[in-house]
């Protein structure tokens, strides 16, 4: 095993961050990488930055995320980005109708449509960066090892005066540079399928209202959501090829098939919904590139894809769920639907087109 580096100094930090950014353009998220730390570490170390010439300056926020959520709708239309290590989502809207229950926070806001999980928010800031096109503004939520939760970028059409209110009316008192990451606990491994009650587990499945259920049938189990798919029974899930998450967006798009796209990490889940039109596969990308909506997905981490089916009150619900090599979820489609409404009858085509071709690759 190789040694740990030691941290870099907070100078090291800001100097590698400008060489990288105008030299090679490279991404915030593979800067940290480079150096060993997290993106939440890095954007730390531009805190209290004064210096006009410097590349990037953040302003460390408080930590009352309801607060800083509900106070974005006077911003205007902003692009909000929430990402995992494969797939990002990102929506351009309004932040309106926030509200929260407990350390879960809701933005129904058509466009914007988001769940957050506020229990794993640890660090915000306000970040100020010089880039080819000019000055990008954006708010940046990281948790406590400094991942990126959520973020949310100024556009030209957004309130530029209004967050700069906010930035003056959420801004902490400290602001010194640097953060200190904490080390993600490790995951527990999936309990053996034997030690399982799977019949219960399968008994729960086939019982279910609603799919807002799943994960309390998840965790009443002691189940891990990939290893739910290889315990429930064949009628409700059935495993697809990895090229399935292409042809169902190409199928979507050319069949103006309106789908529900979920992307999260722990602490956000942003959605999609509506019609896609422009799919593009540039190298291990496959992108949704479309006004208003952007979708990067990384196929070549995509380790499994499942059809899934959910009973509910207003009938069987089904997905398309990409899971990674580690049974992270990758990213989940749906058919655009609403609760109390049965799902598309153009959805459950395509998702039954999407098995029989499966089924001639394996005959």
């Amino acid at each position: 095993m190789s040694a740990q580096l030691a941290t870099p100094s907070l100078e090291t930090i800001r100097q590698q961050f400008a060489f990288e950014r105008q030299s090679a353009k490279a991404r915030h998220r593979d800067i940290a990488d480079k150096l060993q730390i997290s993106e939440g570490e890095l954007i730390a170390a531009h805190a209290g930055v004064q210096e006009e010439a410097a590349l990037l300056r953040a302003t460390r926020l408080q930590a009352d995320w309801p607060a800083l959520i509900k106070a974005l709708e006077p911003l205007g239309e902003v692009m909000a980005l929430t990402r995992n290590i494969s797939c990002v989502h990102e929506k351009t809207g309004v932040y309106k109708n926030v509200s929260e229950t407990g350390h879960v926070g809701l933005v129904l806001g058509g466009d914007i449509d988001l769940r957050a999980f506020y229990g794993y928010w640890a660090h915000g800031f306000a970040v100020t960066e010089t880039v080819e096109k000019g000055v990008q503004q954006s708010l940046q939520f990281f948790d406590a090892e400094g991942t990126a939760i959520h973020k949310v970028f100024i556009k030209p059409q957004s309130h530029v005066e209004a967050y700069e209110a906010f930035v003056k009316q959420f801004a902490d008192a400290d602001q010194a540079p640097g953060m200190t990451a904490k080390h993600a606990p490790s995951v527990p491994a999936d309990k053996p399928d034997s030690e399982v009650d799977v019949t219960g587990f399968q008994s729960a499945w086939r019982a279910l209202q609603d799919t807002h259920d799943f994960f309390g049938l998840l965790k009443k189990y002691g189940v891990s959501r990939l290893q739910s798919m290889r315990l429930a029974e064949p009628e409700y899930v059935q495993q697809l090829t990895l090229e399935s998450a292409r042809q169902l967006l190409e199928t979507a798009a050319n069949d103006s098939v309106a789908l529900m796209i979920f992307v999260a990490n722990p602490g956000m889940v942003q959605i999609h919904s509506g019609i896609i039109k422009k799919v593009a596969v540039m190298g291990p990308w496959l992108n949704v590139l479309d006004p208003g909506f952007n979708l990067h997905l990384r196929e070549d981490h995509i380790a499994s894809a499942w059809i899934v089916r959910k009973p509910t009150v207003d009938g069987l619900v089904t997905s398309l769920e990409l899971f990674d090599a580690d049974g992270n979820v990758i990213a989940m489609f749906f058919g655009e639907r609403k609760p109390g409404k049965p799902e598309l009858a153009e959805w459950r085509a395509l998702a039954d087109t999407l098995l029989k071709d499966h089924e001639l690759c394996l005959n």
